[in-house]
């Protein structure tokens, strides 16, 4: 058993380390070091890290000791691993509990800093020995932290949540708003220090703006009294003063918001380091005011994510891009959250990497470039990131910015399931059901959509009710399938949405409920699922769960129709064939018709057939009519099967065939079809067939 703590630099290489192996530890710092940048939850953060590591152990059958020997023996342990070294040594991971030996391992990672200038501008000419060093420094940081200081960085629930209230006055105001503020009225002056400062209807004059600032936050005007604490920070309108500026940032806080004690020496310790410049603090305040820490403000988390980003920080650079993406404490401004995700990018922080990459997919602040996102997802997911290991996965399953490799990308799905990442887990287990990149295992995919459903991923449990609704990985249970298409519909999903609509409607582990059935294919519809705007047109064409309304039913029908949906593509054709909510159109019935036969409908397949057969909207021509009887009776449409069984019983573009006629009847009657059972019943009465 080896005791013997951390590498140092006189230590000998004392295994032999396999390429598997360093690869395997290398991976898992990176991981690791994303889990750390990610965590917002100092009270269960090791807790769950510590869960994670056996579980992450376990996945690839690694045993915690062996793992904690190749740390200590790797040839650069003291510059890569001392930081993870520490954490198994804190928490006794495969060896004895020794906190003397984690504190010395954390010491020993922070002391191996970096360079400033160490990162190359080309993110592709980075030398893997320094991005090693630098995840391990940063988790040393983070770690040494928590080891010192756990005991006032705990316990930041229970806060009281106020907005802050923005002024929103036009230039025609501003006089009216001058002579109330002269008036002593503290808001009027509040918001006419806002229009200085912002040049809004007037000319930006800070001195001004730190002038009714003073007089509103002397009212204690909370807002007045922050604004005024930032100029003294900032030295806008006034010299610089960091203990006036503490002083006034702590009056706009403690005058309405109380705090314990520990809570107020957190604060108090950020916000003194946040007013000298440090970035790291800036950017734990903007967290501190965005989800609610202290209380929730988004103007003021907005605020100290800009700091934060303006003064260097990768991971504030990184929030303030999804403030401008979000639209939270500020304008929506894709392009300006481009090119934030962009700097926190270009310094090697790989949410930012992964959001970047989102941006050139999706065409966001930036001209659509898919070479690029992969790029970009390419250096988040090598880097550890779950989020962009997923991503990438979605370029090699969809061939976005890459040739299609649907192996590759099931490898990259296990990678972020495994991490924890909720929707590369959902995904994994789609590989899982359909065999892509991997052999078909319905089992492994509903333990994947389990974890992902726990997780609260709402795709996740959209399909994770589909395994109970049709039993696959699982025994069927409806009422399960239920529970969990409710769960992932109230979080969202339209799909689920629209799964827990067809329960309602068709009584499947639930009460039969039309009006219920409707509201929910109604969110679905409103949320783009084609297949809900399909549902829901029937609701409306028929009366169930809502007044009969054909012209909703055509407009719904059509929404679904061009969206792709083979079913609304088919009554799309009704509508036009039968004048249900439009006028009467055989041409245009016979495209929707074609369309949805080419995209599989068994029942637009038949109506298909049934336009060739009958010239509605084309020309006769009786040997398609029976192509697609054919195709539409083997799918299974009753009113196909009953055709084609007229094809041959009559031989119409194939041999008569009575045999075949009797068979295709029957299994339009036994399917319940009335023209179906009709035509058997004859072929009973004259023996046709029998």
């Amino acid at each position: 058993m080896s005791s013997n703590g951390p590498i140092t630099k006189k230590r000998k290489l004392e295994i032999n380390i396999s390429k598997d192996d360093e690869d395997f530890i290398k991976m898992f710092l990176k991981t690791f070091y994303h889990k750390i940048i990610e965590t917002n939850d100092f009270n269960y953060f090791e807790k769950i890290s510590i869960e994670w590591i056996k579980f992450y152990l376990e996945t690839d059958d690694k045993n915690p000791k062996k793992i904690l020997e190749l740390m200590k023996n790797h040839k650069q342990s003291k510059f890569w691993f001392t930081s993870l070294i520490g954490f198994f040594y804190q928490f006794g991971i495969g060896c004895d509990l020794n906190k003397k030996m984690a504190m010395e391992s954390y010491q020993l990672a922070i002391n191996n800093e970096i360079e400033k200038n160490f990162l190359n501008e080309n993110f592709k000419q980075f030398d893997t020995f320094d991005l090693l060093r630098n995840e391990n420094i940063i988790i040393g940081k983070y770690l040494l932290s928590l080891f010192y200081y756990k005991d006032i960085i705990i316990d930041l629930e229970g806060f009281n949540y106020n907005r802050y209230r923005k002024g929103k006055n036009g230039q025609n105001e501003l006089m009216n708003l001058v002579t109330l503020a002269k008036n002593d009225d503290s808001d009027a002056q509040y918001n006419l220090a806002i229009c200085y400062k912002s040049g809004n209807g007037v000319e930006i004059d800070y001195k001004k703006a730190f002038k009714w600032f003073l007089s509103s936050a002397k009212k204690e005007n909370t807002n007045a009294q922050f604004n005024l604490a930032i100029c003294y920070m900032d030295g806008l309108g006034i010299q610089k003063d960091d203990e006036k500026a503490f002083e006034w940032f702590l009056k706009s806080e403690l005058s309405e918001h109380r705090f314990t004690q520990n809570e107020r020496k957190i604060f108090e310790c950020q916000l003194k380091l946040a007013i000298r410049n440090n970035s790291t603090s800036q950017n734990c305040l903007g967290d501190y005011y965005q989800y609610g820490r202290i209380y929730k403000n988004e103007k003021k988390a907005f605020e100290w994510y800009l700091k934060s980003a303006v003064a260097g920080c990768a991971l504030g650079q990184y929030n303030l891009g999804n403030c401008y993406a979000n639209a939270v404490g500020t304008n929506k401004d894709e392009t300006k959250a481009f090119e934030w995700y962009l700097k926190s990018a270009a310094v090697g922080y790989v949410l930012g990497q992964c959001n970047l990459g989102d941006c050139y997919r999706l065409g966001k602040g930036i001209n659509k470039d898919e070479a690029k996102a992969f790029e970009w997802y390419l250096k988040s997911a090598l880097s550890g990131c779950a989020q962009g290991q997923c991503n990438l996965g979605y370029c090699y399953y969809y061939g976005k910015g890459i040739d299609k490799d649907k192996t590759k990308a099931f490898k990259w799905y296990l990678r972020s399931a495994v991490a924890g990442y909720a929707k590369g887990q959902c995904n994994l287990g789609d590989c899982y059901r359909f065999g892509k990149g991997i052999d078909k295992d319905e089992t492994k995919a509903f333990e994947w959509y389990l974890q992902s459903a726990v997780a609260g991923y709402a795709r996740g449990q959209c399909n994770l009710g589909e395994c109970y609704y049709y039993g696959k990985g699982v025994n069927k249970d409806k009422t399960n399938a239920f529970e969990w298409y409710l769960k992932s519909a109230a979080a969202g999903c339209a799909q689920g949405q629209y799964n827990l609509g067809c329960c309602y409607y068709y009584g499947k582990g639930i009460d039969k409920d039309k009006t219920e059935a409707f509201k929910w294919y109604l969110k679905s519809a409103i949320a783009g699922y084609a297949k809900g705007q399909c549902n829901l047109g029937d609701c409306y064409r028929f009366g169930k769960g809502i007044d009969k309304d054909e012209t909703k039913a055509f407009e719904w029908y059509l929404k679904s129709a061009v969206a792709g949906c083979a079913k609304g593509q088919c009554n799309l054709g009704d509508c036009y064939a039968n004048a249900v909510g439009t006028d009467k159109n055989e041409m245009e019935a016979f495209e929707w018709y074609l369309k949805s036969a080419v995209a599989g409908c068994a029942l637009g397949q038949y109506n298909l057939g049934y336009c060739y057969a009958n010239a509605v909207g084309t020309n006769k021509d009786e040997k398609k009519a029976f192509e697609w009887y054919l195709k539409s009776a083997v799918a299974g449409c009753a009113q196909g099967q009953c055709n084609l069984g007229y094809c041959y019983q009559y031989g119409i573009e194939i041999y008569k065939d009575e045999t075949k006629a009797f068979e295709w009847y029957l299994k339009s009657a036994v399917a319940g079809c009335a023209l179906g059972q009709y035509n058997l019943g004859n072929c009973y009465a004259n023996a046709v067939g029998t």
